[in-house]
């Protein structure tokens, strides 16, 4: 339902609330269906670690760790020091190839779309990147608001890299290339070996469903059109 500070959820005619007890609003009727899918879709125990976009909003609603937008901003831009798509390897030559296949492209693209140099490297300690390069994500995350950025973070924690997951929600690759390309190294060694375990099966499933869910949800909260109410003002 429609209220002043958002949308709300009513399940069974209870209001649903946050785990800090918070009302639990959203500020788009878009991610309130969606949240209100989520729910609908448990059976008899709810199991919460299949409702990404709900804890998505709790963290959001609650804010847990307490940072500000600057602070969840810095935390985001630090994961270019370590992104996955940065560090290269130089044996075996086969998977360096992958690599610079698979990755390059998408560095590239991120230099061309963002106007900065990101480079990649060998060495352990990974590529210099250059401050201005960090000013620049750190403006251009500026320009999100507080649920979409914490969003964008989740969405950074499961792929381990700023890039893809900025190509990711700039629409310039799928959830499931993203994914591909995080875990570029598992999935050439399953070429190379074969896949041994079922258990790599159910983490691919997962990690696609956590950054699908991520996705959607900063889409969710980004959408101009009704991002009208005062729970997204900074």
């Amino acid at each position: 339902s429609d209220s002043p500070g958002g949308f709300e959820i009513n399940l069974d005619h209870r209001k649903l609330k946050t785990p800090q007890a918070k009302l639990f609003t959203v500020p788009s009727e878009a991610l309130a269906i969606a949240v209100a899918t989520e729910w609908d879709s448990q059976k008899d125990t709810i199991k919460f670690y299949t409702m990404h976009l709900t804890t998505l909003c709790n963290t959001a609603l609650d804010n847990p760790t307490q940072r500000n937008k600057t602070q969840l901003i810095r935390a985001a831009v630090k994961f270019l020091e370590t992104d996955t798509v940065c560090y290269r390897v130089e044996e075996p030559p086969a998977l360096a190839e992958l690599q610079k296949n698979e990755w390059d492209p998408v560095v590239a693209w991120a230099e061309k779309r963002y106007n900065v140099s990101i480079g990649s490297s060998t060495s352990i300690l990974g590529p210099n990147i250059p401050a201005s390069t960090k000013e620049t994500f750190i403006s251009h995350l500026a320009s999100y608001n507080m649920w979409a950025l914490q969003g964008i973070e989740f969405v950074i924690t499961q792929l381990k890299s700023l890039i893809l997951s900025m190509s990711l929600i700039d629409r310039h690759i799928t959830v499931e290339k993203a994914v591909l390309l995080s875990r570029l190294e598992e999935e050439y060694q399953i070429r190379r070996w074969g896949n041994v375990e079922w258990a790599h099966d159910y983490d691919l499933c997962e990690l696609r469903a956590r950054t699908a869910a991520g996705t959607l949800f900063v889409h969710l909260c980004s959408e101009s059109s009704t991002v009208k109410h005062k729970l997204l003002q900074d």
